[in-house]
């Protein structure tokens, strides 16, 4: 629950511009979100990844490349960082609402690395570049086969983000990121197939 008392200034939220008329939407829809009381992202979201992420615990100089990095889907706000101050709130993803305004919001990010550690409800309303995407999928060996671990997955994704933000440089290409990761991890990196995107698959 938040632990501020400031209340949400919509035009103090990163994307503002692109993401401004589907906010407000969303507020008119659900009022009995508590709008005057805020906190940071980075203390509302709580999660099993967020656990793992342990922004709190992490380095001055991670915490700011965490605060300019990571980017958080949000069913009520769209696209935030950990430094948005936000109120406590239960909404459910809406992809109608958000596919266009995301899409003109990460426009600019289309030729970036991007590390994509949503969860498969959330990345209805994005689809990134596939070139320079890596999903980061989660297995574990039994009897000497891969299998796809669930329970696990978030848990592991927030490491491999706390991982990323707390290295002093971060990689730029799936090349690179797979020499950075198996440094801390057992993983692979598998290339893309038609329109999928990269994966990064870490083994437990």
């Amino acid at each position: 629950m938040p632990t501020k008392s400031k209340a949400l200034s919509l035009a103090a939220l990163s994307f503002h511009k692109d993401l401004a008329t589907a906010r407000a939407k969303i507020i008119n829809e659900h009022k009995e979100i508590d709008f005057k009381h805020c906190d940071l992202a980075s203390n509302i979201y709580s999660g099993v990844l967020y656990q793992a992420l342990n922004y709190s615990s992490l380095s001055a100089k991670a915490q700011v490349r965490a605060d300019d990095t990571i980017l958080i889907f949000s069913a009520a706000f769209g696209l935030l960082r950990l430094s948005d101050p936000i109120p406590y709130y239960k909404v459910k993803i809406d992809p109608s609402i958000w596919r266009k305004p995301l899409a003109d919001a990460l426009f600019e990010y289309s030729d970036e690395l991007i590390v994509d550690c949503r969860s498969s409800t959330y990345s209805t309303v994005w689809t990134p570049n596939p070139q320079n995407t890596v999903g980061v999928r989660v297995f574990k060996n039994v009897d000497g086969a891969r299998k796809v671990i669930t329970h696990m997955s978030k848990q592991t994704r927030g490491h491999v983000a706390r991982f990323l933000v707390s290295e002093s440089s971060p990689p730029g290409t799936p090349q690179q990121l797979i020499q950075v990761m198996q440094k801390e991890f057992n993983c692979s990196l598998v290339a893309p197939e038609g329109k999928k995107t990269w994966f990064l698959d870490v083994i437990l």
